[in-house]
């Protein structure tokens, strides 16, 4: 397992509450790579504008990867969602869907998260579900041609209507049928709407769909200032076989380089011991 931190692009110019890192591009390149993360989850809204190759490099050159490529960014600035009641809206969420996997593809990053940017089923109108599930097969075959994958990430009943838990995840996931559409666990949403660690951490590993993990406290600040307890977390998932991100996204508070300090000197500890 590795840590990463989520940072949002320079096309985003809304402060993401859960983007760590401040100042420019290099900036953030250069904190990460002091902080001694192995990579960078990308928040970007719109990445038509961006340079892929360059920034690969410039990671690479810092010794970063691209782990993910976040969506959220996209329905915060742009308000696009999959779901979204008005039917051109949602078309231009499919197309950026499409922008984002080609990003990812460029960028080196291994998959592309969908959390809030799938929308709500509440106001979408009949058949929304079967339309979601249609959108992200058709987005996860174009992201299959590109070497990429999807991570659909369940969230709490606060924040979506639809994919709560690790459970509905997968069932929503083997509705769609698509080898290159998995899942994502975000220890904020889990400690909301699951009864355990474990058996969601075992259940999606034995289906072979757990692909990235999101850190958060059960406050959603960092870990350690919270109440979570993250070595029986990192055990969990060492037992179970997981070796993929462990991508902090949770509140830049007290500011956005303290939470990520706090991030990775809480969970270095746990890595290495475990």
């Amino acid at each position: 397992m590795h840590l990463a931190l989520a940072v949002q692009t320079p096309d985003v110019t809304l402060a993401l509450p859960v983007a760590l890192l401040s100042g420019t591009w290099p900036e953030k390149l250069e904190r990460a790579a002091r902080l001694g993360v192995a990579g960078l989850e990308l928040m970007t809204a719109d990445p038509a504008g961006l340079q892929p190759g360059r920034m690969r490099k410039e990671l690479e050159a810092h010794g970063l990867r691209a782990v993910a490529i976040g969506s959220g960014a996209a329905a915060m600035q742009a308000g696009l969602a999959l779901l979204h009641p008005d039917a051109g809206v949602a078309a231009r969420a499919a197309a950026r869907l499409d922008e984002l996997i080609t990003f990812g593809a460029e960028v080196g990053a291994p998959l592309v998260t969908i959390g809030s940017f799938r929308g709500r089923l509440a106001g979408a109108g009949a058949g929304a579900r079967e339309r979601l599930a249609e959108a992200l097969r058709q987005a996860a075959e174009r992201a299959a041609a590109l070497g990429v994958r999807l991570a659909i990430e369940p969230l709490n009943r606060y924040e979506a209507d639809l994919i709560n838990t690790a459970a509905d995840g997968l069932a929503f996931v083997e509705s769609v049928g698509h080898a290159s559409l998995g899942l994502l666990l975000d220890t904020y949403h889990v400690n909301i709407e699951e009864a355990s660690w474990e058996a969601p951490i075992r259940c999606l590993m034995r289906a072979g769909r757990l692909w990235h993990v999101h850190l958060g406290d059960n406050n959603r600040l960092a870990p350690g200032d919270g109440m979570l307890d993250f070595g029986a977390l990192v055990r969990t998932l060492r037992a179970a076989g997981y070796d993929g991100a462990l991508s902090a996204e949770l509140l830049a508070r007290p500011d956005p380089d303290t939470a990520a300090r706090r991030t990775v000197e809480h969970m270095r500890p746990l890595l290495e011991g475990a």
